[in-house]
């Protein structure tokens, strides 16, 4: 079965803006502002939705955050849904979409990454749908690292057409940028050298797959129920196997350890070809860092381990799109991931 991918955006198409999980605080607006500027510099007309209220750990109640992004997916006049940030709790949401509407609908980008994993690959999962696990509205003001994209670049690029990152080099080590006092910031701070490295032993990699993951924290509790059958997209989809990527975003090193556990009992990894894993400032415990947390529970797999990868909660970052199919090459001299939408 194909993947079905969203038409590539063009000046003039409609980006919708809504929190599925996390809105924004009144001390943050100015920021919010400055992305949509961001968006509108490219061209494209912005629209904001009601669910964007940053009082509380959500932006409004399940069913509304549901309808509206479930409306905003399937208007045929939004070419591309992006949220703020991520957040919590956005799972529930997940029994509240319209699926067979989603299903039915010419496809429209979704973007974001954190808890938006939690929507990001059931959408993929459950409809054949690609979708885009790049940075957010409130990132997407930084100026992009050299080697890798934007999800406004992503969004643009034909069905059939290929793309290649590369890593930078360089990553953030810690903190974040303060967007209330300073809410047009646009270039990252990347203080820190250090590039892709395989976990599992020596030896070049050069693999192929189609595209699947997320955020473990979020994306592990859907995993094993029906929203998240990766077996069952990787016979639909991917004979030829998935590049299976994962990142942690703030769980200690044992939390992450039983998460991919039981990520694995469930089949998450079964058709893996190589699994990518984020970069991260997550802690290790005194007898288990976070590189060991990934060995002990995906080392049995026999797939090349590949981490520090740009895709996850450190800066900069690297888009993935959900349902691509991908090269990762990585030996002493080159390090570069292209994927191809068809």
């Amino acid at each position: 079965m194909p993947i079905r991918y969203p038409r590539p955006l063009r000046p003039g198409d409609r980006v919708a803006v809504t929190s599925p999980s996390s809105g924004v605080p009144e001390a943050l607006r100015a920021r919010l502002d400055t992305a949509v500027r961001a968006v509108e510099a490219r061209g494209y007309e912005v629209v904001v939705g009601d669910c964007m209220d940053g009082a509380g750990h959500v932006s409004a109640p399940a069913a509304a955050r549901a309808a509206e992004l479930t409306r905003m997916l399937t208007d045929p006049d939004v070419r591309a849904v992006v949220p703020p940030w991520g957040g919590e709790t956005a799972i529930d949401l997940v029994p509240l979409l319209d699926w067979d509407r989603l299903r039915e609908a010419e496809p429209t980008w979704l973007v974001g990454w954190s808890d938006m994993s939690t929507l990001l690959t059931p959408l993929t999962l459950l409809t054949g749908t690609a979708t885009l696990h790049g940075n957010n509205l409130m990132d997407t003001p930084y100026r992009t690292p050299e080697g890798l994209l934007s999800w406004l670049d992503v969004v643009t690029v034909p069905e059939g057409g290929s793309f290649t990152q590369t890593p930078p080099g360089r990553h953030r080590s810690s903190g974040w940028d303060d967007w209330a006092a300073d809410p047009h910031v646009d270039t990252m701070v990347l203080d820190t050298a250090g590039t892709w490295r395989r976990l599992d032993g020596p030896g070049d990699v050069d693999v192929r797959g189609r595209l699947v993951g997320g955020c473990v924290e979020t994306l592990h509790h859907v995993v094993g129920s029906p929203y998240g059958d990766v077996p069952a997209f990787a016979r639909a989809h991917a004979p030829e196997g998935l590049i299976v990527y994962v990142e942690a975003g703030e769980d200690d090193a044992f939390a992450i350890c039983r998460a991919l556990h039981g990520m694995r009992l469930a089949g998450f990894f079964d058709a893996a070809s190589a699994v990518l894993v984020g970069r991260t400032a997550a802690p290790g415990r005194p007898s288990l860092s976070q590189d060991e947390a990934v060995l002990d529970a995906l080392g049995t797999l026999g797939v090349p381990l590949i981490a520090d990868v740009e895709c996850g909660h450190v800066p900069p970052y690297l888009p993935l799109v959900n349902g691509a199919r991908a090269r990762v090459v990585h030996t002493a001299t080159r390090s570069e991931l292209t994927q191809t939408l068809d």
